[in-house]
């Protein structure tokens, strides 16, 4: 999801910490919503207003994470 992210935004995948707001590096909704797609397709439990309301891939990963456990 890192990587994914840093190349949708054009950054080092380490420039992004778990608890930045993606928003503040330029995430739009079109970009969310392509990478959200993606995560889905590859068997992520995810839906676009539950990230959208918490823009931080720690966050996204936690649910990606829990949801695979269930």
């Amino acid at each position: 999801m890192r990587a994914d992210l840093a190349r949708a935004l054009h950054e080092d995948p380490s420039a992004l910490a778990d608890d930045d707001n993606l928003i503040d590096f330029g995430l739009d909704s079109v970009r969310a919503m392509t990478l959200i797609t993606r995560w889905r397709q590859a068997g992520a439990q995810l839906e676009f207003a539950e990230c959208a309301a918490r823009p931080e891939l720690g966050y996204w990963w936690e649910l990606v994470r829990s949801r695979r456990q269930s």
